[in-house]
């Protein structure tokens, strides 16, 4: 294997750096790209007034201080999204100024403790404002940074009036968006072979469960990564993006890939020990960090092209040391 092949692996910072700080956030985003980042996923959900903004559901009450706002409380309701019923308070229900006046917290509080010291601090982002910090960011370290979009829920916005992909499509024409700039996620195919049909010439992600299907499709998962499922998703994806599981031996889904033409992408690389594989927990205290490095190593050795990981500093580290 080449040093120019390893040299090309990404590193994408999940949610930002969701190790280090509250996900979704400029403060998460920044520190990312800092610590090595080549690409930042920003994973977007409309509001009641059609803008895209970065949460990782549309229900918000676990990654926000919604539930402190007296003046929202009469919001909170049920919903059926993609099959399932949530309560909370959901992003389409609010406009962006009303959002604005929201701040974000760190979601897993109980495992990451140190990150609720940042709790409060910082508003919801909008797809446009990401998509300039990833500007800025580029300029202040010399190398251009990847946004990493993922469309979520689509059909639930489809069918509510407020589809993502012709607001994403608008945005990524607006800023002039290249394939050097944009990398558009998904778990639903239906969504990504839209955005392939405005021909923007980015690459495109198919994102892979590790069970069941893609929402309203009658595919699974599982026949997606056959060698027929692979060479189907890169008549229109140029990436799949398989949960890390997906790709141990004895499976064959890495090779799989790469023969059909497409990169890959794993998800998601965290340091706490009940995230790890037990060959690679330290102690057995489940946030302790275990050995995070030997992991990547792994993927890294079996010629994956990227990681999404919540501590890209770690991946970068990894990946810098696997280039010798």
């Amino acid at each position: 294997m080449s040093c120019l092949y390893v040299y090309k692996r990404q590193v994408i910072g999940h949610r930002g750096a969701a190790g280090w700080r509250p996900e979704h956030t400029a403060s998460a985003y920044t520190f990312a790209v800092r610590a090595g980042a080549d690409w930042i996923e920003p994973d977007l959900v409309p509001t009641k007034d059609h803008v895209l903004v970065v949460r990782h559901e549309n229900e918000i009450s676990g990654t926000t201080d919604v539930a402190g706002h007296p003046e929202f409380a009469g919001r909170r309701t049920t919903k059926t999204v993609d099959g399932r019923a949530v309560t909370g308070w959901f992003t389409e229900d609010f406009t962006l100024a009303e959002l604005k006046t929201l701040r974000a917290v760190e979601r897993l509080p109980l495992v990451r403790n140190r990150n609720t010291v940042f709790d409060g601090r910082e508003q919801i982002m909008t797809f446009q404002e990401v998509i300039d910090l990833a500007r800025s960011l580029s300029k202040e370290h010399g190398r251009r940074i990847t946004v990493f979009p993922e469309t979520k829920h689509p059909a639930y916005f489809r069918s509510a009036g407020l589809p993502l992909e012709p607001e994403l499509i608008r945005l990524v024409r607006r800023n002039r968006l290249t394939a050097r700039d944009c990398v558009v996620q998904s778990f639903d195919p239906s969504s990504l072979r839209e955005v392939s049909a405005a021909r923007l010439g980015l690459p495109l992600w198919q994102a892979l469960g590790t069970s069941g299907g893609p929402y309203g499709h009658p595919v699974t998962y599982k026949e997606m990564m056959t060698p027929a499922g692979l060479r189907e998703i890169a008549s229109y994806a140029g990436w799949i993006g398989p949960d890390k599981s997906s790709l141990m031996p004895p499976l064959t889904l890495l090779d799989d890939a790469h023969a059909a033409g497409l990169k890959v992408g794993a998800y998601t690389f965290r340091a706490e020990n009940q995230f790890l594989p037990a060959e690679y927990r330290k102690g057995t205290a489940p946030n302790d960090f275990g050995d995070a490095f030997a992991e990547y190593a792994f993927h890294f050795g079996r010629g994956v092209d990227a990681v999404v990981t919540d501590f890209p500093d770690l991946a970068a580290i990894a990946r810098d040391s696997h280039r010798s």
